[in-house]
């Protein structure tokens, strides 16, 4: 798990850093609706499609609010405490004096919301550029040109603890702030309902809170469980919808397919849907190419609010790269965005996630 995150980590920000660019003429397109969760109204009682493909057109998944659900008590810490990091040289111990000004970085912001979930946020001295929850929005953004990160910005904070996953990099600053003697936790969690709980976990352990991370832990394990379950009921009879996540940078060029081990094949299995993209065999993030495209041909494809903004729209996109249009999905420009920090975040805003893509899916005339 180390491994592929540190290196999807260094191909993504390597493609991230490129100067080519994408210009497309704009196409006619429809406009976009908006469905906004709701985890007070049952999906139960939508008007769901009958045929999941019956449907054309863009529609944007959203939160009603970017804040995290907080604990009303801060949970009590025990500290000094050694932990077990679960870095590229293996499990080695760490010991974390204080978690006074904490760091917490990742490709997802899954870390930074799992310690505002426990109740620490105010721990946080910066964000990287995918925590964009409410109560984080005042703090500097430590990542330059996407996922990449300076050491030199980092120890200008004076942190007593940095935690990570690998998935930002390079690696070399990573170790350079080890090596200044900052203590550096990495975390070792999939991309998964059961990563949820093991990241809460692992995050309170290494604030000497392993009680919170417990309760945490079950709380969220029970709440996707559950909408899961409820969204396995909305699912329409017949073929599942085939899906795809598709990563766009339009400024860098950057066209990625998501596949196993990604994030997204469990995003997708969780909503009732195929990933296409696991189905013909890619793992992790790869660049994406016509025929993979055309081999996957997608009813729906997924995109980050941002990165489809990127390349100009659905039109922008299927201009630029004609394969997507020769796509099920691109002929009915079946689209469902969601914000860029929101839509992979595997932690305490996971559930939301899960009920805003359901009724963006299956029950598109419920928008806006």
């Amino acid at each position: 798990m180390r491994t592929r995150l540190l290196t999807a980590a260094v191909v993504l920000s390597g493609v991230l850093l490129a100067t080519s660019g994408c210009s497309a003429s704009p196409i006619a397109q429809t406009a976009a609706v908006t469905v906004t969760a709701d985890l007070s109204s049952p999906l139960s009682s939508l008007t769901v499609l009958n045929e999941a493909k019956d449907y054309s057109g863009l529609v944007q998944a959203a939160l009603p609010t970017s804040g995290i659900s907080v604990p009303d008590e801060v949970p009590a810490q025990s500290l000094p405490v050694t932990v077990m990091s679960h870095d590229l040289s293996g499990d080695v111990p760490v010991t974390v004096l204080s978690t006074d000004r904490v760091v917490a970085m990742d490709i997802s912001g899954s870390i930074a919301a799992t310690i505002a979930g426990l109740g620490l946020i105010d721990s946080l001295v910066a964000r990287d550029i995918s925590t964009t929850f409410d109560e984080a929005s005042e703090l500097p953004v430590i990542t330059s040109n996407a996922h990449t990160v300076n050491s030199e910005a980092i120890l200008a904070l004076r942190p007593d603890l940095v935690l990570t996953d690998g998935s930002i990099g390079p690696i070399d600053v990573v170790v350079q702030l080890r090596d200044a003697g900052i203590p550096v936790v990495f975390v070792d969690t999939e991309a998964s309902v059961d990563g949820v709980a093991e990241l809460a976990r692992q995050t309170s352990a290494a604030f000497g809170a392993p009680a919170a991370g417990e309760a945490l832990g079950s709380q969220l394990t029970a709440e996707i469980d559950a909408k899961i379950a409820e969204i396995a009921e909305i699912v329409p009879s017949g073929e599942r919808l085939r899906m795809m996540f598709l990563y766009l940078r339009g400024t860098s060029g950057v066209y990625y397919l998501f596949g196993q081990e990604s994030g997204s094949d469990v995003l997708i299995d969780a909503l009732g849907g195929v990933d296409v993209a696991a189905e013909i065999g890619l793992e992790g993030m790869r660049p994406m190419t016509d025929e993979a495209m055309v081999a996957a041909n997608p009813d729906l494809i997924l995109v980050m609010t941002g990165g489809l903004e990127s390349v100009g729209g659905v039109s922008g996109l299927l201009e630029a790269r004609p394969a997507v249009a020769l796509t099920e999905a691109g002929m009915n420009q079946r689209f469902v965005e969601m914000d860029d920090g929101e839509i992979l975040s595997f932690g305490p805003r996971t559930v939301t996630v899960l009920d805003a893509l359901a009724r963006a899916i299956y029950a598109p005339t419920s928008g806006s």
